[in-house]
């Protein structure tokens, strides 16, 4: 079968599209023909090995996982014994977050893993959505309804999803984007629309019981004048100096819990939780633009601008 693979961290050039053996479902497990992948932050950052201290999970000099891709979409074709929950010719979506592999033909995975049914009426690449939304919903997660929340990047995977998942719990959104995704916002049903580029969204007086940063690109202390008196903040990167982690470490510590890096938990429930979302159309994925798998550098170098808009699909012929 075909896979890209890379053996050596570093930038998209490593990658490289080989032949490979088709794996074989063991007990337990059911192989997917693959029909859409993503690249996303989460790829990108494996890859190049970011942040360091990675590697004590991906491989201290060399990765582990030489085969990409968390986000799948396809058809079951085979199954290994015992595997009751799916049937040859099902098509399923979902997330390999422990094994990744996805960036290729075949791919095997438990079959009570993080797999579910794609809704009725939904193409294969409009099913890759799991990754975004499953970290989104780490923090989003913490919202009850009436709950106020601000989202700072809210066109991205995350930030997409994100907005959709808070106002699935009841909660009042505002979203920060850019001038070009504010027709985004309002389509994924964003209560406030703040367009940083116009305004500075930290002092648009109003303060919030979450404040989620989508993108990585603000700072607790930015933020810290829009949290309530037990507001929280999230953020998806590590902060400038490392200072989100080294806080979030203090707050958990101190037993505030004012600052959080979120770190998802129950791939499979969140899966089949959004698989029933997606069926009663209340959520969907948005998608900037796909790539054939054999072209899968140029979606690597695009992914790491920092510049997409929601979901970057791999499409595997």
């Amino acid at each position: 079968m075909k896979a890209i693979v890379f053996h050596r961290y570093g930038p998209p050039d490593v990658l490289a599209l080989q032949d490979v053996p088709v794996p074989r479902p063991v007990a337990g497990e059911i192989r997917i023909r693959v029909h859409a992948s993503t690249v996303n932050r989460t790829d990108t950052a494996t890859l190049r090995a970011h942040p360091f201290f990675a590697r004590a999970m991906t491989g201290l000099l060399r990765p582990k996982m030489q085969t990409l891709g968390m986000d799948f979409a396809g058809v079951v074709d085979e199954l290994g014994d015992g595997v009751l929950e799916f049937q040859p010719g099902d098509r399923v979506f979902g997330l390999s977050p422990d094994r990744f592999g996805a960036h290729a033909e075949y791919l095997c995975l438990p079959a009570n893993g993080a797999i579910a049914r794609i809704p009725e009426g939904t193409d294969f690449d409009a099913a890759v959505v799991c990754e975004g939304a499953w970290y989104a919903n780490s923090t989003t997660g913490l919202l009850e309804a009436g709950d106020t929340c601000l989202i700072y990047g809210a066109s991205g995977a995350i930030g997409t999803a994100a907005v959709q998942l808070a106002r699935q719990r009841g909660a009042v959104v505002t979203a920060v984007v850019g001038s070009r995704h504010l027709e985004l916002a309002a389509t994924l049903g964003a209560d406030r629309i703040v367009n940083y580029e116009a305004e500075d969204f930290t002092s648009i007086g109003e303060t919030f019981d979450l404040v989620f940063d989508a993108v990585g690109k603000t700072s607790w202390r930015a933020c810290r004048p829009l949290l309530k008196t037990s507001g929280i903040y999230a953020a998806t990167d590590l902060g400038p100096y490392w200072s989100n982690i080294l806080l979030s470490t203090w707050s958990g510590l101190s037993g505030s819990g004012r600052v959080r890096i979120p770190f998802p938990d129950d791939a499979p429930g969140f899966v089949r939780h959004l698989a029933g979302l997606m069926a009663d159309r209340k959520f969907s994925g948005v998608f900037d633009r796909s790539y054939p798998l054999d072209d899968i550098v140029a979606a690597f170098r695009y992914v790491e601008t920092g510049q997409k808009t929601g979901i970057v699909v791999i499409n595997i012929p």
